[in-house]
């Protein structure tokens, strides 16, 4: 019996819809993060916070609504991009944090480290 290797055209590829869509409110970016924000996604957040505070858009919301796990890389991602955008002058908030994720956030008092809203909207406008 001859058996036959096949390339799966999955090996070494993660298939996953883009983790960012990007919306400019005003003069404000929203960024809309979904699935899980860990150590395969958490490069891709900080590549967006770096491109808009290098195109000068310093003024960041993240809406967390569709988060459903961080973990440690990704909360690490969300503190280097709220110190990126300090020293940018400018501010990072968070919107609508799932219950699961609000709890990691009390847990470890990042809530009392960035403005955190209960929706999108009123992130954006309380800048």
């Amino acid at each position: 019996m001859k058996t036959t290797s096949r390339s799966w055209p999955w090996k070494g590829q993660r298939r996953r819809r883009t983790f960012i869509d990007e919306e400019p409110v005003g003069g404000v970016i929203l960024l809309k993060l979904h699935g899980r924000l860990d150590s395969t996604t958490a490069p891709e957040l900080r590549e967006r916070v770096r491109l808009n505070l290098e195109n000068g858009r310093n003024l960041l919301v993240l809406d967390l609504s569709r988060v459903t796990f961080v973990d440690s890389s990704g909360l690490g991602s969300l503190v280097a991009a709220l110190r990126s955008a300090d020293k940018a002058g400018g501010n990072i908030k968070i919107s609508a944090l799932q219950p699961r994720v609000r709890a990691v956030f009390e847990l470890i008092r990042l809530d009392h480290v960035f403005e955190v809203y209960e929706d999108a909207l009123s992130a954006v406008r309380s800048y």
